[in-house]
């Protein structure tokens, strides 16, 4: 049979034009992801001491540092699987290559939670804070709790329609946040450090066994926003390598402030105070009780001999006590907004990730037409976190179940990313890993790093900790695991359906 079909004068090709996902811009480097990562968890600062004193008391620096020895471990994983998969995900994406699409959806919407609480707790601790300007914000739990709702719901609409911060205003806050830190850490140890009254303070109020335990576990919220460095990989310029320093730097950041903010606060007051006074503001007490026990005609006169001396020192001092409250007021407040901010955005991104590879409903993918941000993950999602934070109204203990709530969230989720990374080793011991963890023993054939063993252990024992010491977490943070399930099994029965009919429109037979 003679073929028709002949290059005729006149005849064009038309080539058809291939869709093509665009990849997100790589413009951030080491100090933009420092100062990103560091707002988020340094942030945490601002409200987890008082967190964990509601429940550890006088042994709140051991909890933090045990606590702080698990998240180690953690950011070496993370550095591992962030350098081998720079992509968006995070633990969602360590579960998703070590083991399967259920386990990456398991880790992610553990991950969800975690960012729903950190938006509600960041939310709630401004307030308190600003507080310093007008006593109802902090006094009054009905204006506290409602101006915190207010603050995620004005968040939410900036995130819609799409206004970021800048990584200039990310880095010059880290800088000042870290500054001011360093001045409080300075004066409480130059002035107030004692270690024989420290020990006591801690010794008088040791909490009972159940309650230190409780403690080390929400210690956890200590250390939020771990996630975000790997949420942002896909904008990151050489990701296998910068991604794996900024963790490492940031972690040896945030454990020598919390050392330091631990002691200081133990150095300035008791435990009680902290807990009845300061609970939701814990860095102001630190500055109030500076600003009120500092003496500076009696510091000048002990430290220096001449007039001139002790005059510019007693000036000095005195400026500091009348300024160091406002500043960190306005401070922790400022960066206590672009956390929970950054919570909003670390959603959006994780929810579009997650349903990009399917594993959520398209809709919680779906850009709005104008603004192009994922607006119905937005909206769902600071919905949910403004129900979290109502029982404000009514519950004296919230901080304490909300960072339950936090660790039932995280600490799965983490857990997954440790079994993840043993995984890979396993599964793919030859897949390149520009960032290698050490310290290795050999089980048949495999080596597997410590660090990920003793991190699973550790964060599958907080997680447990948990669900059997606080029965609220424990019915929240089930029922939010069986939503996750009942999301699954919709959109894995949509995805089912989307390919049987696309295998009929085709003429092929369904397998």
């Amino acid at each position: 049979m003679k073929n028709n079909w002949q290059i005729k004068p006149g005849d064009k090709f038309v080539r058809p034009k291939r869709l093509t996902v665009r990849p997100l811009r790589r413009i951030l480097r080491t100090p933009h992801l420092f100062s990103i990562a560091y707002g988020d968890v340094g942030s945490s600062i601002y409200y987890a001491l008082g967190v964990v004193a509601l429940a550890a008391s006088g042994a709140t620096p051991l909890a933090l540092g045990l606590a702080g020895i698990i998240f180690v471990f953690t950011a070496l994983s993370y550095a591992e699987g962030t350098a081998m998969f720079p992509e968006s995900g995070g633990s969602a994406s360590f579960a998703r290559h070590g083991f399967n699409d259920f386990a990456g959806f398991v880790a992610g919407w553990g991950l969800i939670f975690g960012y729903i609480v950190t938006i509600s707790i960041s939310a709630f601790a401004i307030p308190s804070y600003l507080g310093y300007f007008w006593v109802p914000l902090k006094a009054s739990p009905v204006v506290m709790t409602t101006c915190a709702m207010l603050i995620v719901a004005f968040l939410s609409a900036i995130n819609i329609i799409g206004v970021r911060e800048s990584s200039i205003l990310n880095i010059s806050l880290a800088i000042l946040d870290l500054a001011t830190q360093a001045v409080l850490i300075t004066l409480a140890l130059l002035f107030f450090f004692n270690p024989q009254i420290i020990i006591e303070r801690m010794l008088n109020y040791w909490p009972a066994p159940q309650d230190l335990m409780f403690g080390i576990a929400i210690a956890a919220i200590a250390f939020t926003g771990l996630e975000t460095i790997s949420q942002m990989a896909e904008e990151t310029q050489r990701p296998e390598v910068r991604a794996p320093r900024a963790l490492i730097i940031m972690t040896v950041v945030v454990l020598v402030v919390y050392a330091g903010i631990s002691v200081s606060a133990f150095s300035t007051m008791t435990p009680p105070e902290l807990v009845h006074n300061w609970a939701t503001d814990p860095i102001a007490g630190i500055a109030s009780k500076i600003s009120h026990g500092l003496v500076p005609s009696e510091l000048a006169a002990k430290y220096f001999q001449t007039e001139v001396h002790r005059i510019v020192f007693s000036w000095f001092i005195g400026g500091i006590q009348s300024f160091l409250p406002i500043l960190v007021a306005i401070l922790a407040a400022t960066i206590l907004l672009i956390a929970t901010n950054a919570g909003l955005l670390g959603i959006s991104r994780l929810a579009f990730s997650l349903s990009r590879f399917k594993l959520v409903p398209s809709i919680l993918g779906k850009v709005h037409p104008k603004f192009k941000t994922p607006y119905y993950s937005i909206i769902i999602f600071t919905c949910i976190s403004i129900l979290l934070q109502s029982p404000g109204f009514f519950v004296p203990d919230m901080y304490s179940n909300l960072g339950g709530l936090y660790a039932f969230g995280s600490m799965m989720s983490f857990a997954l990313a440790h079994a993840s990374i043993l995984a890979l080793r396993i599964k793919q011991p030859e897949i390149e890993r520009p960032f290698r963890l050490g310290w290795n023993i050999k089980i048949k054939g495999y080596y597997l790093p410590v660090t990920a063993i003793l991190g699973l252990i550790g964060t599958t024992v907080i997680w447990l900790v948990v669900v059997v010491m606080q029965p609220y977490s424990r019915w929240v943070g089930f029922a939010w695991l069986g939503l996750g399930v009942v999301v699954y099994w919709y959109t894995a029965k949509r995805r089912k359906l989307e390919a049987n009919h696309s295998a009929a429109h085709i003429g092929e037979t369904p397998h």
